[in-house]
């Protein structure tokens, strides 16, 4: 993978937010989509972590968010953001998240 500068690093807009409602995305077997607090607003999410989180489960977890990232459509529902996950060794995505709570809106740096 291409190496980016400390300007280009600068450009994300990384955030914490926490998930005040989850639920299975109504067009797509591997989607969810998240209603996430993002301190000063809230947004909707959505995320390919269906089968890794059960919905219930996410309300109240804090994750980390790309919160610049230009809105997108997937699967007819419009994504404002981006979360942060990586994958285990089956291919399973583990989202990231603080080890501490902190405000939801809190800057990642």
């Amino acid at each position: 993978m291409e190496r980016i500068g400390i300007d280009e690093f600068r450009r994300l807009d990384l955030r914490i937010a926490e998930i005040r409602e989850a639920r299975l995305h109504p067009n797509a077997e591997r989607l969810v989509v998240l209603r996430v607090d993002l301190g000063e607003e809230e947004r909707e999410l959505v995320a390919g972590i269906r089968g890794a989180y059960e919905p219930a489960e996410l309300v109240g977890k804090q994750i980390v968010v790309v919160a610049n990232l230009a809105p997108a459509r997937i699967r007819g529902v419009e994504s404002q953001g981006m979360l942060l996950a990586a994958s285990d060794e089956n291919g399973v995505p583990v989202l990231l998240v603080p080890e501490k709570r902190v405000r939801a809106g809190a800057r990642v740096s």
